[in-house]
C-alpha cells in the first residue's frame, strides 16, 4: 500500500471591490486569482476520502449492521432524520463534488490543465453515484452552475443521473477517453491516490463501471458492457492497484476516530450481526476489526444488537468489543478507500454467477476473499475456504457467500454494506431492539433539512415523490 503523508492546502478565492461608480476595481496584487487543481484536486480526495471513513464509522456501519452504538443513537434506532455524531454525508457530497467540478472547467479551459480533465470526470461519476445510492433522485445536471446563476437546481431522476449525458456511466467513459487522449508532458499533480499514473486511473474508471453496471443490472441489460470490460482486463486485480490513501498515525492526516475523545470511540461496539457472522465463518478478522470485551475470560468476542434504546435499557461497556487498535491506536494501517481489487473479485463473481459475463464464478470469489484478508493485513486460514465459508456451503447460496463477503470487507467503506444489503438481501439483518421506524430497515437516506429550506420548491417535488421523504421508498435501481 502506498503510504503517503499530505497537508491540505488553505487556498485563497479572488477577493475584489468597487468603488460607488463602478469605475474602479480595488485588486489584492499578492493574492491568487485561482485555484491551482493539484491543491483542489489533493483536497478533493482527501476531505472526501477523511470525511466518508469517519461517516462509514459512525453513521454506516450501523446501518450496515457492523457496529451497534451505546448512546446518543437514535440513527442506530433508524432515526435518520436526528444524527449524532454523524449521518449527514448530503454536504460533504454536493461540497466536493462542487470543487471537483472547478478542477473540471479548469482543464477544458486551460490547456496546461488538460491532465486533470480525466480524473476529475471519474471522481464526478464515483461521488455523483454515491450520492444518489443513498439518497435517490438528487439535483446533479444543473446542481454545480450556481456561478451561471442555478442556485435552485432540480431534482434528477435517479435513472437519469446513471444514464443521460454526462451522467455517471458516460463521465466514466469520456474520463477514460480524455486520459487514453492526454498527450502532454504536465504530469498529474495532486494525487493522493495513484501518484499520477494514468493508467492506475483507467483502471479505477472500469472497476466503477462494473460496479455501477451490476448495480443498475436488475432494471437495465448489462450484460454485453460486462463482457467486454471483463474481456479486456484493464480494471482493478491486485491490491498494489487499489483507489485508496493511507491515513498516518498522528494528526493531523490520522483517522478521525483516533483524534476524538475516548467516550466517541468508546460508545461504538461489535453489533450481535457481525459477531454471528464471523463466528460462523470462524473469521479471524474479527481480531482485526474488534478487541476481546473487558470482562472476557479468554479472547472472546460479545457483540450487541443494534438499536437499544439508551434510555431504558443499562449496558456495561466492558461487556462488549470495541473497535480494533487499526481504528485509534495505529490508524497507519487503515484507508480510505474508493475502489479495491477485492470489491471488484466480489462484483465479477456475481456478474459470473447471475450469468451476466461468462467465466467461473468460484474462482474469482476465492480470489475476492484472499485479497479482502490481505487487504485487512490479516492471515487467511489454510481451511477458511473449505469451511462455512466455502463458496458452496451447506445452507447458503454462492451469491449469499458473494454479497457476505464484500459486507465484511467493507466495514467502514461509507455506506456500502449498508447499500448492498439493499440492493441483494444479504447477509440477513436483524431486527434492531427499539425502531423508530416501525421495525422496517431503511431503504434511503432522507433529505436533510438544509434541502428543503435552500431549495424549497424542487425539494417538494421531490419528498412528494418519496412519499413525504419517507426511509422506506426504494431507490430506482431498486425498485
Amino acid at each position: 500500500m502506498k503510504k503517503i503523508i499530505y497537508t491540505i492546502a488553505i487556498f485563497a478565492i479572488t477577493l475584489a471591490s468597487c468603488t460607488k461608480d463602478f469605475e474602479e476595481i480595488n485588486t489584492n496584487p499578492n493574492a491568487p486569482v485561482a485555484v491551482q487543481p493539484s491543491l483542489l484536486l489533493r483536497q478533493v480526495i482527501y476531505d472526501f476520502g477523511e470525511q466518508m471513513s469517519y461517516e462509514g464509522f459512525v453513521a454506516g456501519d450501523l446501518l450496515a449492521q457492523h457496529r451497534t452504538a451505546l448512546d446518543f443513537n437514535l440513527f442506530d434506532r433508524h432515526d435518520l432524520k436526528s444524527p449524532q455524531l454523524g449521518g449527514n454525508p448530503w454536504p460533504i457530497f454536493y461540497t466536493n463534488l462542487r470543487d471537483n467540478e472547478i478542477i473540471l472547467k479548469q482543464s477544458q479551459q486551460t490547456p496546461a490543465f488538460g491532465v486533470y480533465e480525466g480524473p476529475a470526470l471519474i471522481l464526478k461519476a464515483f461521488m455523483a453515484a454515491g450520492l444518489t445510492d443513498l439518497f435517490g433522485d438528487v439535483p446533479y445536471f444543473e446542481a454545480f452552475d450556481g456561478v451561471e446563476g442555478i442556485v435552485t437546481p432540480k431534482y434528477d431522476l435517479q435513472e437519469d443521473i446513471y444514464q443521460n449525458e454526462n451522467g455517471i456511466l458516460e463521465n466514466l467513459d469520456k474520463g477514460i477517453a480524455a486520459i487514453n487522449a492526454y498527450t502532454g508532458s504536465i504530469p498529474l499533480e495532486g494525487d493522493i491516490l495513484y501518484n499520477g499514473n494514468l493508467d492506475n486511473w483507467v483502471q479505477f474508471a472500469n472497476s466503477l463501471k462494473i460496479k455501477y453496471l451490476i448495480r443498475i443490472s436488475g432494471k437495465v441489460d448489462v450484460a454485453a458492457q460486462l463482457q467486454a470490460i471483463f474481456d479486456e482486463g484493464n480494471y482493478i486485480t491486485t491490491n498494489n492497484e487499489n483507489a485508496v490513501f493511507d491515513f498516518t498515525n498522528s494528526e493531523p492526516n490520522s483517522f478521525r476516530l483516533a483524534q476524538l475523545r475516548i467516550g466517541d470511540f468508546n460508545n461504538f461496539v461489535l453489533s450481535e450481526t457481525m459477531e454471528e457472522i464471523l463466528t460462523d465463518l470462524d473469521d479471524n478478522r474479527i481480531t482485526t476489526f474488534f478487541r476481546p470485551f473487558a470482562n472476557a475470560n479468554t479472547n472472546e468476542f460479545n457483540g450487541l444488537l443494534n438499536g437499544i434504546d439508551a434510555s431504558s435499557t443499562a449496558v456495561a461497556l466492558a461487556d462488549f468489543s470495541l473497535a480494533g487498535t487499526a481504528f485509534r491506536e495505529d490508524t497507519s494501517s487503515l484507508d480510505a478507500n474508493f475502489m479495491t481489487a477485492w470489491e471488484t473479485s466480489f462484483l465479477l463473481a456475481e456478474a459470473a454467477e447471475k450469468g451476466l459475463i461468462t467465466t467461473n464464478s468460484e474462482s474469482l470469489y476465492n480470489l475476492g476473499v484472499t485479497q479482502a484478508f490481505a487487504y485487512w493485513n490479516t492471515t487467511l486460514p489454510t481451511n477458511y475456504l473449505a469451511g462455512n465459508a466455502n463458496f458452496n456451503a451447506i445452507g447458503k447460496t454462492p451469491l449469499e457467500q458473494i454479497i457476505t463477503q464484500k459486507w465484511i470487507a467493507s466495514i467502514i467503506n461509507g455506506y456500502e454494506g449498508w447499500v448492498e444489503f439493499r440492493r441483494t438481501g444479504f447477509p440477513a439483518f436483524k431486527n434492531i431492539s427499539a425502531s423508530l421506524n416501525n421495525g422496517l430497515i431503511p431503504v434511503r437516506m432522507p433529505y436533510p433539512a438544509e434541502a428543503a429550506t435552500l431549495n424549497q420548491e424542487n425539494y417538494k417535488v421531490a419528498e412528494s415523490a418519496t412519499n413525504g421523504n419517507s426511509l422506506d421508498v426504494r431507490v430506482w435501481w431498486n425498485e
